[in-house]
């Protein structure tokens, strides 16, 4: 294997993991009934709308319902170096918890 062919791979596994982990994070705001775009707002105010997350939220499934625990969420987020959109979500969690 060439090490353009593993570059390649290593990218396309780091994009899907990606996807992954924004399908987390809008099923998460989901089962909290919670906008996703609000809060990637807040995290990044001076970005663009999320492509990728505008196009997880169009193809979602209505019968996903798959519970993400808290701490998961952040886990995931913090993986990728999300960490101002973890700062919004432990936010979230705290008000929240506070109902």
């Amino acid at each position: 294997m060439d090490f353009k062919n593993i570059e390649e791979q290593v990218i396309q596994k780091y994009q899907e993991d990606e996807q992954l982990m924004i399908r987390l994070f809008v099923q998460w705001c989901t089962n909290h009934q919670l906008d996703p775009h609000e809060l990637y707002k807040r995290a990044y105010p001076n970005q663009q709308e999320n492509a990728a997350m505008k196009n997880i939220i169009e193809q979602a499934d209505a019968e996903d319902d798959i519970n993400i625990d808290n701490e998961t969420m952040l886990d995931v987020l913090q993986l990728f170096s999300n960490e101002d959109l973890a700062f919004i979500v432990a936010d979230e969690i705290e008000r929240l918890t506070r109902k």
